[in-house]
């Protein structure tokens, strides 16, 4: 894939990958980007996931002509990113490699035997300063450091003269790029799963990144982006600052024997019929990635739990643990608890929310007693009106 004339695309598409980073499903792969900027000195950017260390080089092997190059920039040590650097530094030892204080930190407890055998002298180390800038010929690479986000040592880099920001994991997305999918989805699915915690420190970045003019972003996963960028920046603007997308109501449920399920249905569908975009998740068996995200997406949530064990049912717990280590905030709860003999399931989600900021929970809080009674269908008429 040509970025430019002067910019190739050597990245690879993994269609063997089933759980990214051993929890999130990719059932269109991964795609781990690498580039190349050819001027009168040549800079690789990043590297790829070690499985496919073979074809990366190949890819680069083609684009460099029979030229060697004098840069191996890492804005990355997450292994999907950095696994192959020392098989590139075996293949082209003379590359000065350049990354962050902590990103040679990193590198050196990765590949510790790389490091004893072989080495990278002091004059092959480019410590990238923030605000730092390396001169190729007619591009110059301008080092933006971008500390968790979504690690410690990560930095972007931008080319002034085409006006290309290389993000790292920013502005990524699950899938491959020979599949054809929307980015919205995916990329936030992969935002509010992987950099979601972050929001203060992409916030950050977002400031830097207004001062700058971007008519290309190249990120480590998915597609080039070029055209409408700000949809995109919009998008991370309102994730990071943990605003709702859109207007709808999410029902978030775990139910045994399918009482607790009948109610949630019962409320979703007196929602629907009041006009509101409403979405069901069924945490026993649904994406839980895909439902936190929808979370995030939308400006109400609605949490219908059972107590069990004296606690929560498993994924209950695991979903709203999966809210609260994201920072969620400014949206509206509703819950509705079910319980044969002692329901404890409202009280123990208002105390998993506890240290949450600008939540807004419900006047009405729906309790269960085994199975919806008429009783129940009344409250959730009222909790149904609350929500609207």
């Amino acid at each position: 894939m040509e970025i430019s004339a002067c910019v190739k695309y050597v990245g690879v598409n993994d269609h063997q990958v089933d759980l990214f980073e051993g929890q999130y499903k990719v059932p269109n792969g991964m795609s781990y980007n690498s580039y190349v900027i050819l001027d009168d000195k040549i800079a690789v950017m990043d590297t790829v996931d070690g499985f496919f260390t073979e074809e990366w080089l190949n890819n680069v092997e083609q684009v460099l002509g029979g030229k060697m190059p004098d840069y191996l920039v890492i804005q990355h040590m997450e292994p999907d990113h950095s696994a192959s650097i020392p098989a590139f530094l075996k293949k082209y030892p003379k590359t000065t490699v350049v990354s962050t204080a902590k990103g040679f930190q990193f590198m050196e407890q990765f590949f510790p035997e790389f490091f004893a055998e072989q080495g990278l002298p002091a004059e092959q180390r480019i410590v990238a300063a923030n605000d730092g800038v390396l001169e190729l010929g007619q591009h110059s690479l301008h080092f933006v450091y971008a500390p968790m986000v979504h690690w410690p040592e990560v930095m972007m880099t931008y080319e002034a003269t085409e006006k290309i920001l290389f993000a790292a994991d920013g502005f990524g997305k699950f899938g491959a790029l020979d599949v054809e999918e929307e980015w919205a989805d995916e990329a936030r699915r992969y935002y509010i799963g992987i950099v979601g915690k972050y929001g203060p420190q992409v916030q950050a970045v977002l400031k830097k990144a207004a001062g700058l003019d971007i008519q290309t972003i190249c990120s480590l996963h998915g597609p080039v982006l070029k055209e409408n960028l700000g949809f995109y920046l919009e998008k991370y603007d309102k994730w990071s600052s943990y605003q709702p997308e859109e207007s709808g109501v999410v029902i978030a449920y775990a139910s045994v024997y399918g009482n607790t399920r009948n109610a949630a249905e019962y409320l979703a569908d007196v929602l629907q019929e009041k006009g509101q975009k409403t979405v069901l998740y069924d945490l026993a068996r649904c994406d839980k990635a895909k439902a936190v995200a929808d979370a995030f997406r939308y400006d109400r949530l609605v949490l219908a739990g059972i107590t069990y064990n004296g606690d929560l049912f498993p994924c209950m717990r695991s979903f709203i643990e999966g809210l609260t280590e994201r920072n969620y905030q400014n949206r509206k709860v509703a819950i509705i608890e079910n319980g044969t003999w002692a329901p404890m399931a409202g009280k123990l989600i208002l105390g998993m929310f506890e240290k949450s900021k600008n939540l807004t929970f419900t006047e009405t809080t729906v309790s269960i007693k085994s199975a919806m009674n008429a009783q129940n269908k009344g409250e959730i008429g009222k909790l149904a009106e609350e929500l609207c």
